[in-house]
C-alpha cells in the first residue's frame, strides 16, 4: 500500500482542482460561450474571487473621504447593524467592512444613540473614531431613512432630539390633528434628515414631517381623496423595490395584479401584519403568510388596510405613475446588488425564483 497522503496534501490538491474549475469558468466567460457562463460569474463571483485570490479591497483608502453624511445610531445597534448602515449611507465600501475592522482589532465599543456627522468614502477606522467622538454628534437632529415604520420613526426622533419617546407616541396618536383622514400616521412621517430648532414640541416636529409628506403627494399630482391609497401603494414599493429603476416596475406589478383581481401577495405586507418585517431577511415565515390580519395581502384581497412604512419621493411618484409593462411577478435574485427579475407569466417567475435560490445557496443565504 502506498503512503497515505496527509490532510494538508489533500487540501492542496482540492485547492488546485478548485482553481482549475474556476479558471475554466472564467475562460468560458471571456470566450463568450454564452449567458450560462455569465450567470455563473454573476452568481458565484464572490467565491471565484476568493479562490483565485482576486478579492477587491473591503475598505476605502485613507484620503478618499469627501462631503458630509449624517448617520443615525439607534438604541440596540451593534457593530454588525452599524456596519450595514454605514455601507447604505456610502460611508464604507462594503457591508461588512466596519464589522470586520472591529473583529480584526478586537474592539467591542459601546455605541451611543444619536445622529453623527461623517463623510462618504471613509475608512472603517476613521468612521469608528467619529462615531465614538461626542463632538461629531448632532443635537436636535433626526435622520429618517425610507421604509421605517411609525414605531421606528418615534424611536429615532426621541434619540435624535433627546425628548422622551412617550412625547412622540402621544403626538402621533391623533392623525386628525394634522388634517390626516386616516386611522394612523403610518406612512405620513416623511423620511428625510431634519435639524430641528430648539424648543419645538413633539407635536411641532410631527407636523413638520406630515406637511413634508403632503408636499410630496402634491408634487406627484395625488388628489386629496387618494392620499392614503397612494401612500399605501408607495409604502409597499418602498419595502419591495431595491433599485430606483425598479420602483416604477413594482408599481406596475401592483396595478396589474389589482386590475386582474389577483391577490397582491407581497411579503412586506405579511411581515408588517405579523410584526416580523425587521428580522433582516426578505423571506416570510409560514405563520406570517397565513395570519389573517388586515395587512396580509396573501389572505386579503386588494391593498392592505393602510401604509406599512414611510415612503420617499420616488416611491410616491412611482405609485402615482407606474411604468408600462405586462409584469405580474418579480423576484430580487441577488441580495447584494438588488437585481430583480420581472415576469409576465408564472413559468418565467419560477425560473427567476430558481435563480434566487441558486444565489442564496452560493452565498450562505445572506439576506434570503
Amino acid at each position: 500500500m502506498g503512503a497515505v497522503p496527509s490532510r494538508h496534501d489533500r487540501d492542496r490538491k482540492k485547492s488546485r482542482i478548485a482553481k482549475w474549475v474556476v479558471l475554466i469558468v472564467i475562460l468560458a466567460i471571456i470566450g463568450g460561450i454564452g449567458a450560462g457562463a455569465a450567470w455563473v460569474w454573476s452568481t458565484y463571483e464572490t467565491q471565484i474571487r476568493s479562490v483565485m485570490g482576486w478579492e477587491e479591497p473591503k475598505d476605502f483608502e485613507p484620503g478618499e473621504a469627501t462631503g458630509e453624511v449624517l448617520v443615525t445610531v439607534v438604541d440596540g445597534d451593534t457593530g454588525s447593524t452599524i456596519s450595514q448602515t454605514l455601507f447604505d449611507q456610502g460611508v464604507t465600501k462594503t457591508p461588512t467592512a466596519f464589522y470586520d475592522h472591529l473583529i480584526a482589532t478586537a474592539q467591542n465599543p459601546t455605541f451611543q444613540p444619536g445622529v453623527y456627522a461623517l463623510q462618504q468614502r471613509m475608512t472603517s477606522e476613521a468612521a469608528l473614531a467619529l462615531i465614538l467622538d461626542p463632538t461629531s454628534k448632532r443635537q436636535n437632529a433626526a435622520q429618517l431613512r425610507e421604509g421605517l415604520t411609525l414605531d421606528q420613526t418615534v424611536e429615532v426622533l426621541a434619540q435624535g432630539t433627546g425628548m422622551p419617546a412617550a412625547d412622540f407616541t402621544a403626538a402621533v396618536a391623533d392623525p386628525s390633528a394634522y388634517g390626516v383622514a386616516a386611522a394612523s400616521l403610518e406612512g405620513w412621517l416623511f423620511p428625510a434628515t431634519y435639524q430641528f430648532d430648539p424648543g419645538l414640541s413633539a407635536t411641532d416636529i410631527v407636523r413638520t414631517m406630515v406637511d413634508r409628506t403632503i408636499e410630496s403627494l402634491d408634487a406627484a399630482g395625488v388628489p386629496q381623496e387618494r392620499r392614503e391609497e397612494i401612500l399605501t401603494t408607495a409604502s409597499i414599493i418602498q419595502r419591495e423595490a431595491r433599485l430606483s429603476d425598479d420602483f416604477y416596475k413594482v408599481s406596475r406589478v401592483i396595478a396589474n395584479r389589482l386590475a386582474d383581481g389577483m391577490p397582491l401577495q407581497m411579503d412586506s405586507t405579511a411581515q408588517y401584519g405579523y410584526n416580523e418585517m425587521h428580522d433582516g431577511t426578505v423571506s416570510s415565515s409560514a405563520e406570517a403568510l397565513e395570519d389573517d390580519n388586515p395587512w396580509n395581502t396573501y389572505v386579503r384581497a386588494g391593498l392592505p388596510a393602510g401604509p406599512i412604512a414611510n415612503p420617499g419621493d420616488e416611491a410616491i411618484d412611482a405609485a402615482m405613475h407606474p411604468a408600462d409593462g405586462p409584469w405580474l411577478y418579480f423576484v430580487t435574485w441577488n441580495m447584494d446588488t438588488g437585481e430583480t427579475i420581472f415576469s409576465a407569466t408564472y413559468e418565467e417567475h419560477q425560473a427567476g425564483i430558481e435563480q434566487w435560490h441558486a444565489w442564496c445557496d452560493a452565498n450562505d443565504n445572506r439576506g434570503c
